[in-house]
């Protein structure tokens, strides 16, 4: 049976990584009767960090989702990645939730990684409010805190409970809406008056709570100024209004490991944050009307047609493929048949069941505002629209950010290639955010993503759900070798051992080209000193020379090679005999024709926060590169646009995170070819001579 529309919040807890929100989901699930026991990061007891990865790391690597009950409402909670290796995953839970907690760390504050998924939230538009954590441990500070959020996001924070003691003697906290003190002990809370030496603080953030409610409304600005008080429905009123139009930031505190403060952040989610059919009013749900080409709308209703979005897959060796989803209109039922609008496809209902980490509720159907799962998709990935075939939509997809470094993988074990493969793909449909590719000139399997750490996960997961173990490796730099100065020379094949020898003679000139020109071939033969036959062999012997490479092994290019003279003997000559023979007459031209190698450089563009901009120029100028130019970006970032040789930049990812409190990004793409520093070329071919 679906769960009433009013009744649901949908919510994801977003925050950099290490603030606490594995521990802070733990505790909502416990104190709301879910959960047993109060899970625990550090033993790996938690519901939410379930994988052995994120156990071993104690980091939460991939979002999970569980539900509660509180007060007659149906709480869908997502635990969402927070380290900007996996920040993606984050995105797309939000795109599925209508509301969310954002966790500031009284100890660290604001970083560099809270700021990128508080800009994903705003582009979906989603409520938020504030749990400020971690106010038992040692200088920690609520006042830091809440300078920080507003600092930071440029909104407004209005903490609707305060501290009771720091540090070691936190004990509670003031519910400033009711103006008690919520006091804790042994795991207990009792509601009391507030102590003797806090009724003044408290009494200037009640103040300041009705100053920002008043300030939403122009009847209720009216009344304060004239009155200087609002009663406890009009505050509760108005900060309903405020938090759900966004003009402030509601903050509520407390300590997650500690289960303080957790319940009261439960009653102001019920407050604070919207169901489906408020959120409806903030953003409609719209999409594509596949029919007609135009946008359409759906509401969180049982009666509209069905509108599902995909929002996380798990991987599962045993159990085939687990979707993760939320219901936005109509009801999906087990056995039922619908169209995925995405990829043109139908895909059939099975068992349909609530998530609670990683154990499963079954259920028969599931209404709007729901979030759920499915096993053994065919065909639906992450962002993908499910829709009812009659009435079919699609949603915008989820547009993910491209990955940030590569790595060459070889299996530990000859033959392990097809394991490797397969197991890789079906991780790619969990993580949209990796990339895998055949790199066909050096024919290595090159993988790609959004950090180091990244890759080195999804190869442990890759070990441990299918049993393939590789090494990763830089990728290598795909080089080449070029000419600078022309030359010719003679390439005289002989060979008699008894009976019908072999016997090519030719001569070829070579000159350069202009770059990227590649290779050009001309015939100057005259009077038949090389009969006809036997030209486009003298051409092949030197082309197949040319992708041997004749400095370092790597393929030669823009060159042009004119044959021009040459002899032949009328038994013994061949095409094989003159393929030698070109080949021959190359190698000997190479060797006066000023031979150099050429390395790929990439067109570079990084965002950076102004402060570090002159790091970054630094380091980049450090790599080699050339810095084209310098741009303003809006929220005081700046564009740098640099071309940088490719051999530089294979861990740019990590160095760059380095650089800049991981708030920088950047792009590439392939530019062109230049000549390789000839101290750089002697240790390359040096290199690559020790391992032929």
């Amino acid at each position: 049976m679906s769960i009433d529309v009013e009744k649901i919040r949908n919510i994801a807890v977003i925050a950099h990584g290490g603030a606490g929100k594995t521990s802070l989901v733990e505790a909502m699930l416990f104190d709301s009767g879910i959960s047993d026991r109060l899970g625990n990061i550090q033993d790996g007891s938690t519901i939410m960090d379930y994988e052995p990865e994120e156990i071993n790391r104690q980091i939460s690597i991939s979002s999970a989702a569980a539900y509660c009950e509180w007060k007659g409402h149906r709480l869908n909670i997502i635990d969402t990645p927070g380290y900007i290796n996996f920040i993606e995953d984050t995105k797309c839970c939000l795109s599925a939730v209508d509301g969310a907690i954002v966790i500031v760390s009284a100890l660290s504050g604001v970083k560099a990684e809270t700021g990128k998924i508080w800009q994903f939230a705003c582009k979906y538009e989603i409520p938020r409010m504030v749990f400020i954590n971690k106010l038992d441990r040692e200088n920690s500070s609520f006042e830091m805190a809440l300078a920080e959020i507003e600092e930071s996001y440029g909104a407004t924070p209005v903490p609707l409970n305060i501290p009771i003691g720091a540090e070691a003697d936190f004990k509670g906290v003031i519910d400033i809406i009711k103006m008690k003190a919520i006091i804790y002990k042994n795991g207990k809370s009792e509601e009391t008056e507030i102590p003797e030496d806090m009724k003044d603080t408290a009494a200037d953030y009640r103040e300041k709570l009705m100053e920002n409610v008043a300030e939403i409304d122009d009847d209720l600005l009216e009344k304060y100024i004239e009155t200087g008080s609002l009663t406890d429905e009009e505050l509760i009123n108005g900060i309903r209004e405020g938090s759900l139009t966004r003009r402030f930031i509601p903050c509520v505190c407390g300590s997650a490991t500690g289960n303080i403060g957790v319940q009261q952040l439960l009653d102001n989610v019920l407050l604070c944050l919207p169901s489906p059919l408020q959120k409806v009013n903030i953003t409609p749900i719209s999409g594509k009307d596949l029919q007609t080409g135009k946008l359409v709308q759906r509401q969180p209703s049982a009666e509209e047609p069905l509108s599902v979005r995909v929002f996380k897959t798990i991987a599962d060796p045993f159990a085939g493929k687990l979707t993760l989803f939320r219901v936005f209109s109509g009801k999906l039922k087990s056995d039922s048949l619908i169209l995925n609008a995405s990829n043109d496809t139908k895909e059939k209902i099975g068992h349909l069941f609530y998530m609670y980490g990683k154990k499963h509720e079954p259920v028969t159907e599931v209404g709007p505002g729901e979030i759920a799962a499915v096993a053994k998709f065919k065909s639906a990935q992450t962002g993908d629209t499910l829709c009812d075939a009659s009435n079919p939509i699609l949603f915008e997809p989820i547009q993910f950010s491209d990955p940030m470094i590569s790595y060459a993988i070889v299996g530990k074990t000859r033959g392990d290639e097809d394991k490797v493969s397969t197991g890789l793909h079906r991780l790619l449909e969990e993580d949209p955010t990796l990339k895998l590719h055949l790199e066909a000139e050096t024919q290595e399997m090159i993988l790609a993503g959004m950090g180091q750490v990244h890759l080195e996960i999804t190869l442990e997961k890759l070990k441990r759900k299918f049993g393939a173990d590789v090494i990763m490796k830089a990728p290598k730099i795909p080089y080449r070798e070029t000419i600078k100065e022309s030359s010719s020379a003679r390439g005289k094949y002989k060979k008699q051992s008894g009976g019908k020898g072999q016997f090519g003679d030719c001569w070829i000139n070579i000159e350069p080209l202009e770059r990227a020109a590649g290779f050009e071939f001309v015939d100057k033969i005259v009077g038949g000193v090389v009969p006809r036959q036997y030209i486009p062999a003298v051409e092949k012997g030197i082309i197949e020379t040319m992708h041997e490479g004749l400095l370092a092994g790597y393929p030669v290019v823009d060159i042009k090679a004119t044959l021009y003279d040459g002899s032949y003997h009328s038994v013994d000559s061949s095409e094989m005999a003159f393929k030698i023979a070109g080949s021959m007459a190359l190698k000997n031209a190479a060797l006066e024709a000023k031979m150099v190698l050429l390395e790929p450089l990439v067109h570079v563009e990084v965002i950076t926060p102004d402060e570090f901009l002159g790091q970054v120029i630094g380091d980049l100028n450090s790599k080699r590169g050339k810095v084209q130019g310098v741009e303003p970006q809006a929220g005081g970032n700046q564009k740098i646009s640099a071309l940088v040789p490719m051999a530089e930049m294979l861990i740019y990812a990590n160095q760059l995170n380095s650089l800049t409190s991981a708030r920088g990004i950047y792009t590439m793409e392939a530019s062109h070819y230049e000549e390789v520093p000839s101290h750089i070329a002697q240790k390359i071919i040096a290199e690559r001579n020790s391992e032929a």
